[in-house]
């Protein structure tokens, strides 16, 4: 029974994090880049439709993670395996 230093605590929370990071910007950048044209869009016809900003963000992001579900996928397992690799050889 081995205890875990805080080396090996802080290891994991950073790779946490980074996985974390890594999975979630592509659906942020794609929200935050229709956001913009919409934005866009709205000041240059002047339509100030609430539902106009929203819609097309919902679907965007729901398109893109169709498409980058494997890729995010495959990003989660290698990480899940890494992190049990790092449980069973211990510290």
């Amino acid at each position: 029974y081995a205890v875990m230093g805080p080396e090996v605590v802080l290891d994991v929370a950073r790779d946490t994090t980074t996985t974390l990071l890594w999975l979630i910007a592509p659906t942020m950048i794609i929200a935050l880049v229709v956001g913009l044209l919409v934005a866009l869009f709205q000041a240059l016809t002047s339509i100030q439709e609430m539902t106009l900003t929203f819609v097309p963000k919902i679907i965007a992001v729901f398109v893109a993670l169709l498409v980058l579900l494997p890729w995010m996928a495959d990003h989660l397992g290698r990480f899940s395996r890494d992190l049990f690799q790092r449980i069973a050889t211990g510290p």
